[in-house]
């Protein structure tokens, strides 16, 4: 048991932010050109034009990709042996040896129902009064509202009441359920409130919450603490292969490449066998990475998998084709410049957006100093996201559906993998109306955390904010190409790397029609602009009869290299 009176932040348990801000209820061909007549045998450099890397490798946040069967679509090809082995084998057999139906053990469950939103004092008094179980109520209500993932604010009502029944005590189960609520519905600052209260109250705690912790800090800027958590568990006894993925995501996550080796090795030495996400977020790591260390280990986790007998699944399978495609160039193999920013052009072209579009685009905005200060205040208070999404700007992308129907559509899409997402939109899409229903809105709410500024304000101000602010993985969905913004910067430098970062941060959606199958179109992982190795040149051109605007780049590219 642990008293919550006096600790700080005891009170964001259980209490609302009073802010319209809402957290979810949870190729082209290749073109060579060759010499016609007279045959130079002096020539220093082949000439071919091409693509500089394969346009259909799969874009994993696209909607789930699927393997096909010719291997020149897509360079992985299926094998379905007529094996006793073959995978799927034995679910067939199953299916067609249904098990006795007689033989089925129904499990009888309490038909006490889960409440869907937060409930006063009363209510949970006259809940607990019709409760008809055998064990205690706050505990069994605890752990079936944490193994049904209800909602944080539902969580946080029944703490309250159990705190004002029991003069500010909470039990330990009652702190690990909420706790494990906060992790699914990545609260972050709730699961360091949370750490708080344990840290300083516990001198230890069981595998199960030290895991917990271990997950939820892990996005937080206190990530290195999760580590020292993994050193606490290690006094006890072996740490488990989750917490090491959980430890070694984070440290990918916060770009500390040399920790999440180390874990790797150390997980190893420990003779555990790593789980396929922990190798899979390596892969994810390295197509943005050109280093030759990182992918002579990369290559040592391909080895590891074979000598292990070890088979990756379809989404990991993308992951590692996608790294040996990454940034090189179909022609001559060489590797090209990659679109990504480095981390100290990340940081200086933040700083400059944030002083000179958001603080200072006065002129390109009509957002109040304000409204802007109470979103900066509710992007502090949620986990980073992984895309932003322009909510009136996607939801206008169908102009034959019903606004709220074709947000609803692109943000179930999204939260089916388990992404994190903001969705930013006026107060007016609030309100009932042919074109916003209220019943839709409520189920964007829940699968996204949500943003509602006043009618008369600018989206993109606070969409690159949030954006920036989330970090350089994160993605932003809108059809505004921002060219007013860039020329909010003060020099060319500066528009040259925010274009840059646009160029590879932007999704697209490619379908028109709502209730199709949603695509989105893949951000390229190479920079257009003329390259060179020493002995290869890499030169983006326009080709013939093909009109561009200034904030289009060339999609046919000339490789020279010398010939040895």
């Amino acid at each position: 048991m642990t008293c919550l009176a006096g600790i700080r932040s005891f009170l964001k348990l259980w209490k609302s932010k009073p802010y319209l801000g809402l957290g979810p209820g949870h190729s082209h061909p290749c073109l060579f050109l060759t010499d016609c007549g007279l045959r130079n045998q002096q020539r220093w450099f082949s000439l071919k034009t091409m693509s500089p890397q394969n346009t259909k490798a799969v874009n994993m946040l696209a909607a789930k990709g699927r393997l096909v069967k010719k291997r020149d679509e897509d360079g992985i090809k299926q094998i379905s042996p007529p094996s006793l082995f073959a995978a799927g084998a034995a679910k067939k057999r199953s299916e067609m040896n249904p098990p006795n139906k007689d033989h089925t053990v129904l499990l009888q469950r309490e038909n006490t129902p889960l409440p869907t939103k937060p409930l006063s004092s009363e209510e949970w008094d006259k809940l607990k009064e019709d409760y008809t179980g055998k064990g205690n109520f706050e505990n069994w209500i605890g752990a079936q509202m944490s193994r049904n993932h209800s909602s944080v604010d539902v969580a946080k009502s029944l703490l309250a009441w159990v705190a004002a029944k029991n003069n500010g005590i909470v039990g330990y189960n009652l702190l690990v359920m909420y706790l494990h609520i906060c992790v699914f519905h990545k609260q972050t600052s709730e699961v360091v409130d949370v750490y708080e209260i344990m840290k300083a109250r516990y001198k230890s705690l069981e595998p199960g919450a030290y895991t917990l912790l271990i997950r939820g800090l892990i996005h937080s800027d206190r990530w290195r603490e999760a580590l020292q958590l993994l050193e606490d568990i290690k006094k006890v006894l072996t740490p488990s292969v989750r917490n090491y993925d959980d430890c070694i995501q984070g440290a990918l996550l916060h770009q500390d490449v040399n920790m999440a080796w180390n874990l790797w090795e150390e997980l190893l030495s420990c003779n555990l066998t790593p789980m396929l996400e922990t190798l899979k977020a390596f892969f994810d790591f390295g197509k943005d990475i050109r280093d030759d260390h990182y992918s002579s280990k990369l290559l040592d986790i391909l080895l590891y998998l074979r000598n292990n007998h070890l088979y990756p699944g379809e989404s990991f399978a993308h992951s590692i084709k996608t790294w040996f495609e990454s940034g090189q160039c179909s022609g001559c193999g060489n590797t090209v410049e990659p679109i990504h920013l480095s981390p100290e052009e990340y940081d200086f072209l933040k700083e400059k957006i944030m002083m000179d579009v958001i603080d200072g685009g006065n002129q390109y905005r009509k957002t109040t100093p304000q409204e802007l200060k109470r979103f900066e205040s509710f992007v502090e208070s949620c986990p980073p996201f992984d895309i932003v999404i322009d909510g009136l700007n996607v939801a206008k992308m169908f102009p034959k559906a019903r606004e709220s129907q074709s947000l609803l559509e692109v943000v179930s899409l999204l939260a089916k993998q388990n992404l994190q997402l903001l969705v930013l939109g006026r107060k007016h899409m609030l309100k009932q109306s042919s074109r916003w229903r209220k019943d839709e809105m409520e189920k964007v709410q829940k699968q996204a955390y949500c943003f509602f500024a006043d009618d008369i304000s600018e989206d993109d101000p606070f969409l690159l904010y949030a954006t920036m602010n989330s970090g350089n993985h994160c993605r932003f969905i809108t059809n505004d190409l921002m060219r007013d913004h860039k020329a909010c910067l003060p020099d060319a430098k500066t528009q040259r790397l925010f274009f840059k970062w646009q160029r590879g941060h932007q999704l697209a959606i490619k379908s028109v029609f709502p209730g199709s199958h949603i695509i989105f179109q893949h951000t390229v992982d190479y920079d257009t602009v003329v390259q060179t190795t020493g002995d290869s040149w890499h030169i983006p051109y326009d080709e013939a009869l093909v009109e561009r605007c200034s904030y289009e780049v060339p999609t046919k590219w000339l490789c020279l290299h010398r010939r040895t």
